[in-house]
């Protein structure tokens, strides 16, 4: 059984995975903020373990058990956020660090019987994919809303930033997943962005907030 400290390094790897492909020792330790020499202690505990491939002047890899263990990890974390938004309430922006907490939580059952209460779904409040029980992570293609050009329209569909401090303000401006955004206008000096949405005619919207809202192409209507 992994302690907690391994389960969030095993965490980190996965995401990095999924995000560069390629992992370098810095990569991980600039996610977890913590010292090089800490990260390269904690992988070489990892790889005794059989859940960390790590060779001299390669990428560091998470093996297939390493991987299981890691989807397992990531799988109750968003099935957690989502029971809290749901089922109890919480603000999108309330749920990281209680489900930080619960993810640790050894209970297959427990996890199991939340997963059939919110009828399994296959996103968290968030809009990241939740990896099913044998560890599949469908990942889907969305583009960041600064891809698109004035007069298209988009759905917003997930975020490539999900900070507390982020969520908070998309509140404030009434951003929320499965709206439908349409780009007005684009400014060539700073990429900022005019677009409408519900109740918003006209907001503008920082490159910075663009980039961080993932959306796709939004149906044609009749």
């Amino acid at each position: 059984m992994a302690s907690l400290t391994e389960e969030n390094y095993l965490k980190a790897l996965f995401n990095l995975e999924i995000e560069k492909g390629k992992i370098t020792l810095s990569d991980l330790a600039n996610q977890l903020q913590v010292s090089l020499p800490t990260a390269n202690s904690m992988v070489k505990s990892l790889k005794k373990q059989d859940w960390v491939h790590q060779e001299k002047y390669k990428p560091l890899a998470l093996t297939l058990s390493g991987r299981d263990l890691a989807a397992s990890i990531i799988r109750k974390h968003r099935l957690t956020e989502m029971f809290l938004v749901k089922m109890m309430n919480f603000g999108w922006e309330e749920v990281h660090e209680v489900a930080e907490q619960i993810e640790h939580v050894h209970s297959p059952k427990f996890f199991q019987r939340m997963d059939e209460l919110l009828g399994h779904p296959t996103v968290d409040p968030h809009g990241s994919p939740i990896p099913d029980q044998n560890g599949k992570l469908e990942v889907a293609q969305y583009s960041p809303l600064t891809q698109t050009t004035p007069g298209q329209r988009v759905k917003l569909q997930g975020l490539a930033n999900s900070s507390s401090e982020f969520l908070a303000y998309l509140n404030s401006k009434e951003l929320f997943l499965g709206i439908t955004v349409e780009v007005l206008s684009k400014e060539l000096f700073d990429q900022s962005m005019v677009v409408c949405y519900p109740n918003h005619p006209k907001e503008v919207l920082s490159e910075k907030v663009a980039e961080r809202l993932l959306v796709q192409s939004a149906p044609e209507v009749s």
